[in-house]
């Protein structure tokens, strides 16, 4: 099952490997489903189903004009699961990906997934508003935007020395590895990674929160400069009670890579049982 369509025709790329419990990951902004790298491989070997997908736009699956709006993109995981037959499965999204997972279950139900994870997530609501006043200021997106416009590459390589915490003293990730994120996100579509800036950066999923009813865990990083954790991670703890909230210390946005131990570590255990 190498590609599935979604129902506007689009063509995604899926990965499924091992057997199992199945764990379906959602990958990041702008990157594709390679990013769960040093997770998925782990957790497959350990007995899970892992499910991984390139969003429209990213990857290997098709660029159409449209659809990158969160409503059409959680019809997309949606046409994952269905085409995979998931039951009983994890659900996790990592930033972007957090709020496709929000969306999904307020606009799909959860009767195919017992457990829900939101990593470095969007949710519930990025933009700076009269009601949000500690969101970030509407100037970042534009920021990202013409960066994006002006020169793709050399903004997408700035970009990722702030996902992964690289500083003028510290180096949480090699060179190569910086590198190879840049890769991964050269292959999107530039509209699409246009497009989804304004999405994840403008959608309010403050409603859809309610729809977390099954056992949620949060892992957020405490150093994160990209989607700032008193906005994002410790903000969805409060919406959702009964979650259980990790704050990661010291770590930045790409904690799937400065972090991939622990990371694995903490969805193995919730995954279980």
């Amino acid at each position: 099952m190498p590609y599935i369509e979604a129902k506007d025709g689009t063509r995604l790329y899926v990965k499924d490997w091992g057997s199992g419990r199945p764990i379906v990951l959602i990958h990041g902004w702008p990157l594709n489903a390679d990013m769960w790298e040093y997770q998925a491989v782990r957790l497959a070997e350990a007995g899970y189903r892992v499910i991984a997908y390139d969003r429209r736009g990213f990857g290997r699956s098709e660029q159409p004009f449209g659809g990158y709006d969160y409503d059409s993109m959680a019809d997309d995981l949606a046409a994952v699961l269905d085409a995979a037959d998931v039951r009983d499965a994890v659900l996790a999204g990592f930033s972007m990906g957090g709020g496709e997972v929000a969306r999904y279950l307020s606009r799909h139900g959860a009767g195919r997934i017992a457990k829900a994870a939101l990593i470095s997530a969007v949710t519930p609501f990025m933009k700076k508003t009269a009601d949000n006043p500690d969101g970030v200021d509407t100037s970042v997106e534009q920021q990202m935007i013409d960066g994006l416009r002006t020169d793709r590459p050399d903004f997408l390589a700035g970009f990722g020395q702030t996902f992964f915490g690289v500083g003028w003293i510290t180096s949480p990730v090699s060179q190569e590895l910086l590198k190879w994120a840049q890769f991964l996100a050269l292959q999107a579509s530039p509209l699409a990674t246009i497009k989804c800036v304004s999405a994840f950066f403008e959608t309010d999923f403050r409603p859809d929160m309610a729809a977390f009813t099954m056992p949620t865990l949060i892992i957020h990083g405490d150093r994160d400069q990209t989607v700032p954790i008193d906005v994002s991670g410790r903000a969805a703890a409060r919406m959702v009670p009964h979650a259980e909230l990790l704050e990661y210390d010291g770590a930045p946005h790409g904690l799937f890579a400065t972090h991939a131990d622990r990371l694995y570590e903490d969805l193995l255990r919730f995954s279980a049982g």
